[in-house]
């Protein structure tokens, strides 16, 4: 998967047992209503950029015998599209979203439950994916594969620099300066300095949160302050790798060696193995140093979801059922042979061969012992827009960290309230 938009799904949940991630459309219209005999459906996808999925996805969908399926593929900003479309009556019946839907599409009504498609294969589920699309206890979404970032690094250039995998945001920062030369920068978490991709990991390496246990803001604190600084440290050391031809979700400033250190995700080792065998290995993002916070993986998921404006809502429940709860082959398949993402289940977890050595296997202990949820389902779009702004003013300008935290605060109380009412 390519783009933002895969890439800011990620959170699902510490602790996770099972392991790997997943896919989005542009509105051409929605195609006739039913095909003959059959009921027509329009399922979208956002642009995954492992080369064959789209064409898997596809084949998938061509393979469905109770309906005619036109899968719909959509580059560029896939979850404001997606959102948008969900207004209209030109939407998909099936869609995927990035950790199920937002709590303001369930409140709108505008997705129905679908906790009755898991039947027995329910206890099958990560439960933990499970949860995250839940709300009071119904479920919206049927996750699809797990997905996760992490660090990954030239282990040659660490070693011709002396430099040991960092374990501290302090140890990350001396790194960069080291690995760092006329030729390549030390680290690239994306060409906005890390704006897109740091959001959880600055808050989780200073032992904080989004939201409490409770669903109170989570990190109006001195610790915060100081992980921000630290993000801001790391774009005016310059180090950073900054403007690349491709953005962080892709492998190809790491495989380039235009970085000896990038923030990516489990899904690109394949090209990495094959560019630089045995020449990586993978690290979380550090904890802040060595008595704060912890090292941590994001983690989070696509789910399918079905809109609540469907024509043919029956059947795209069933479709979905088909496809994400029948299907394990099929399942299997998309975890492991388009990029690495882990499966849903824990029975297919079991079956990925792919994911139960090297890097990758190292990267699926890092998801059980470090995952992170990113996106909490009461952290709604506004508060993450907020966050978003203060942290692009904070890295890329020297804002205040304690006076964008507390605006930031101010707008995610009042989306809390408003959730709540």
């Amino acid at each position: 998967m390519s783009g933002m938009t895969r890439r800011r799904l990620l959170g699902i949940g510490a602790g996770l047992s099972a392991m790997a991630v997943a896919g989005c459309g542009s509105n051409s219209g929605r195609p006739s209503t039913s095909s003959g005999s059959k009921p027509a459906l329009q399922q979208w996808y956002h642009q995954y950029g492992e080369a064959g999925t789209q064409q898997a996805v596809e084949k998938y969908a061509k393979a469905y015998p109770d309906a005619t399926v036109t899968v719909q593929w959509s580059p560029g900003d896939y979850e404001k599209k997606a959102a948008t479309a969900l207004l209209t009556d030109q939407g998909p019946d099936v869609f995927e979203y990035p950790n199920g839907p937002t709590i303001d599409m369930i409140k709108g009504k505008q997705v129905v439950e679908l906790t009755d498609l898991l039947g027995d294969a329910k206890s099958d589920f990560n439960s933990a994916l499970l949860d995250r699309m839940s709300y009071q206890g119904k479920l919206y979404a049927i996750p699809q594969v797990i997905d996760m970032q992490l660090l990954v690094y030239r282990k040659s250039l660490l070693s011709a620099a002396g430099v040991q995998p960092p374990q501290t945001v302090d140890e990350l920062l001396a790194a960069a300066k080291k690995l760092t030369t006329d030729k390549v920068k030390g680290l690239f978490v994306g060409n906005d300095g890390g704006v897109g991709v740091l959001g959880g990991p600055a808050l989780w390496s200073a032992g904080l949160d989004y939201l409490t246990k409770d669903n109170q803001f989570g990190f109006d604190d001195p610790a915060a302050f100081e992980s921000l600084r630290k993000l801001r440290e790391l774009w005016t050391s310059k180090v950073l790798l900054l403007g690349a031809p491709t953005d962080w979700s892709d492998p190809a400033a790491f495989t380039q060696g235009l970085t000896a250190m990038q923030f990516t995700g489990l899904w690109t080792l394949p090209v990495i193995e094959k560019a630089l065998p045995g020449d990586y290995g993978v690290l979380p993002w550090p904890k802040l140093n060595a008595t704060t916070g912890a090292p941590s993986v994001p983690v989070g998921a696509y789910g399918a979801c079905v809109n609540a404006k469907s024509k043919n809502l029956d059947a795209a429940k069933k479709f979905v059922k088909w496809l994400w709860v029948d299907q394990t082959d099929d399942q299997l398949d998309f975890a492991q042979s388009y990029g690495f993402h882990v499966p849903a289940r824990k029975s297919l977890s079991a079956k990925a061969e792919k994911l139960k050595s090297g890097p990758a296997a190292d990267a699926v202990k890092l998801l059980n012992d470090n995952g992170h949820p990113q996106n909490p389902m009461l952290w709604s779009p506004k508060a993450s827009s907020a966050y978003s702004d203060a942290l692009n003013k904070i890295i890329r300008s020297g804002a205040d960290p304690a006076a964008e935290i507390k605006t930031v605060r101010t707008v995610t109380e009042a989306e809390l309230k408003r959730i709540a009412g």
